[in-house]
């Protein structure tokens, strides 16, 4: 009966022989009652129902409210508004918190964090009391009385949350919630009964947690049965070969269950790349747009065999590349330049690294061919006395690592790719120092303690995330010149003639805009589940404005003309106005000249809107007291640019800020004053500080990698 069935054998007469076996179709224990599923490939995927945990659909956690998020500032009261989904001046708040105060002897006017914990938690997680109140409408039409325990503040949000109607509603609401850890799965994502099925005495979640390294590892030494072998035979080849490629490019550090969103752009190609090597194929090319991203120049050459192997199997191999390395070992390079934007876009050397190396006009020849090259300091900075300690981190692979910048000097955190580097400035450091300062609420990863804070005034991050995510978003608009442009073309007689103002020149404002693109330039087409597309509004012609408002000159350009005008050229034509041409100056400066004023964020790479950002800052009164803060600035920058961004960098520390920044760039690491060296390896393997000191000193450092390269590099340049 529903699928059991009682199997008996021996004789009943003979207790010794008598034997009752159950048999189920459906798997069950005859003890326990529990079901196993068939076990199938898709019980063991979070990403299908059959085998995602029943509570988090798969994604091993939850969106739930969040006390820190709901009040967090605990030394206020509720009258204060502690609570802050909870505004005290409304009545129907405040009467259902006042009957809770009165039923458990506190006051509305007590600091949170001095009520009781049995206070503490009725007001949070409610209690099975009856409680009375009276509310009474605002509106005067009459009065409600309730009879009724009080649920808590976490149930009352769920409620809401799960009543809230629209999504505006819910994402007012989203934002006092965090995600958490599902409380059935614990993280893992999948049911129990996947993760009672083990390999080696390890489930798929525990084999998924080891790195690259360690499951070549497991593998290696898995002991089975003849019988098993022959059955798992194939599907370990190919778990070991697609392993072992992983290790190829680099990789080894990785752990199998690594989130996608947390791998950087360079780990997320090579991956797609081992998967490449895996098959074998020929006759195809190829595409890979700098490759070499985040990578330490040890695991460089390992991504170098890579390519080259690709290509020994007679496929083509086109890079888009930067690194010196990767340049010397190509068969061919075609150069386009000279110069970048509207100075650029010719090829002006075709060939092989030896004859770019002759072509005078090539930039990328001449730093090859060492003609060009980034003078090493003389000097290193020894600061100015103050140090930033940040001390016991302890996130992610970081081993209790304690560091110490000196103030108003150049540091660089370096090491092999995974060896903590990020964790360490993006996770903790910069998280740390601005909560301290700025008065953010960033997350932060585990660390004991911060000192040297006082003698730091802010913190800034420059990143190359873009400075805007729509067409209207530009470098005049971020670093504030297209407001006083507007200014000057509101002054022109014929504006005030017409009675223009300011709001006239904007493309944000209705009035002088383009209605039909609504100052855009262009029409936005929405592709459902594609990415958006925007076309040239018929209307404008992309000029933004309407035809009153483009009728206004100064000195013959309308405020289109000014707009389309390379950094440059603004330079020049506004050269007579000082508060105008300070900031273009410093665009130029930054190397930018050559994009235009009211060139759109989206069309501006990372490199381009790092330096509009460092421009931004130059222009502002330094107080010397700033710590800047960069994630590998030199990424997708070439050889001239790297030299004009370190130029700006060393500015800002030579007035007295503090810079500090990861990268792999040795001409970079080699510019600096002082070095934090992580390592020794990656992953598990890493997360320790190996060197600190000059770049004399950690070349010095027999177990630095970082070192050893930095080493070759100094004598290279004596």
């Amino acid at each position: 009966a529903n699928g059991m069935i009682l199997v008996t054998k021996g004789s009943e007469k003979d207790a010794a022989t008598y034997e009752e076996v159950m048999f189920s179709q459906k798997n069950a224990c005859p003890d326990c009652g529990i079901s196993i599923p068939e076990l199938q490939p898709r019980l063991f995927s979070f990403n299908n129902p059959f085998g995602a945990c029943p509570e988090c659909t798969g994604l091993g956690e939850k969106m739930e409210f969040d006390e820190d998020l709901m009040i967090p500032d605990k030394t206020k009261s509720y009258n204060e508004h502690a609570i802050l989904p909870y505004n005290p001046t409304s009545a129907w708040n405040t009467t259902r918190f006042k009957a809770v105060a009165d039923a458990y002897d506190f006051s509305l006017d007590t600091p949170f964090n001095k009520l009781t914990k049995k206070q503490r938690d009725v007001i949070l997680y409610g209690s099975d009391k009856t409680l009375h109140w009276v509310y009474y409408k605002q509106s005067g039409t009459g009065m409600s009385e309730y009879n009724e325990p009080w649920k808590g503040v976490f149930a009352d949000m769920n409620r809401r949350y799960i009543e809230a109607w629209g999504d505006n509603m819910k994402q007012s609401l989203e934002k006092y919630m965090s995600h958490k850890e599902c409380s059935c799965c614990h993280g893992k994502k999948l049911r129990p009964e996947a993760l009672g099925v083990t390999v080696g005495k390890k489930n798929i979640i525990e084999l998924c947690e080891l790195s690259v390294l360690d499951s070549i590892e497991f593998f290696k030494n898995l002991k089975l049965t003849k019988t098993q072998k022959e059955i798992a035979s194939q599907v370990l080849k190919e778990i070991n070969s697609r392993l072992n490629f992983l290790k190829n490019v680099g990789l080894d550090y990785l752990t199998l269950e690594r989130s996608a969103g947390t791998l950087s752009g360079g780990e997320a190609q090579r991956i797609r790349l081992a998967t490449q090597i895996g098959s074998a194929l020929t006759g195809v090319m190829y595409i890979l747009d700098e490759p070499s991203i985040g990578l330490h120049q040890r695991d460089n050459q390992r991504l170098i065999d890579t390519l080259t192997y690709l290509r020994d199997l007679k496929n083509s191999v086109i890079v888009v590349e930067h690194d010196e390395q990767t340049l010397r070992t190509a068969d061919w390079i075609v150069d386009i330049g000279p110069g970048a934007g509207v100075h650029g876009g010719k090829v002006v050397a075709s060939g092989t690294p030896e004859q770019v190396m002759k072509v005078a006009e090539s930039v990328t020849g001449r730093y090859l061919a060492g003609k060009i090259t980034m003078p090493i300091p003389k000097q290193r900075r020894p600061g100015n006395g103050n140090f930033l300690t940040l001390s016991g981190v302890r996130e992610h692979n970081l081993k209790d690592v304690s560091i110490s910048i000196p103030l108003g000097a150049m540091t660089c955190i370096t090491g092999v790719s995974g060896s903590g580097k990020s964790t360490l400035l993006s996770d903790v450091l910069y998280p740390a120092v601005s909560n301290k300062l700025m008065k953010t609420n960033y997350p932060t990863g585990v660390f004991d303690k911060l000192e040297g804070i006082k003698n730091i005034d802010k913190v800034i991050n420059i990143d190359q995330s873009p400075i805007g995510r729509t067409p209207r978003s530009n470098p005049a608009t971020y670093v504030g010149v297209f407001d006083e442009i507007r200014d000057l073309f509101a002054s022109l007689p014929e504006a005030k003639a017409r009675g223009y103002l300011k709001g006239r020149f904007s493309f944000n404002v209705k009035g002088g805009r383009c209605e039909n693109c609504q100052g855009a330039g262009t029409i936005t087409i929405e592709m459902n589940f594609l990415p958006d597309v925007f076309i040239k509004c018929d209307v404008c012609n992309g000029k933004r404005f309407n035809k009153e408002t483009l009728e206004i000159l100064y000195k013959g350009k309308s405020i289109t003309d000014v707009l389309d005008m390379t950094i440059e050229e603004a330079c020049e034509f506004f050269a007579h106005i000082p508060h105008l041409s300070r900031k273009l100056e410093m665009l130029k400066s930054v190397g930018l000249g050559y994009i235009q004023l009211g060139q759109s964020a989206l069309t501006l790479s990372g490199g381009e809107a790092q330096r509009v950002k460092l421009a931004n800052e130059l222009a502002r009164v330094s107080t010397g007291r700033t710590l800047y803060i960069l994630d590998e600035p030199t990424t997708g920058l070439h050889f001239a640019d790297v030299k004009q961004l370190m130029s700006v960098l060393q500015r800002l520390v030579d007035q007295g800020n503090t810079v500090v920044m990861i990268e792999h760039n040795l001409d970079v690491i080699c510019q600096a004053d002082y070095i934090i060296d992580l390592g020794p390896e990656g992953g598990f393997r890493g997360g320790t500080v190996v060197a600190t000191g000059t770049p004399e000193e950690v070349s010095k450092v027999k177990e630095s990698f970082t070192g050893q390269f930095v080493k070759d590099m100094l004598k290279k340049n004596k």
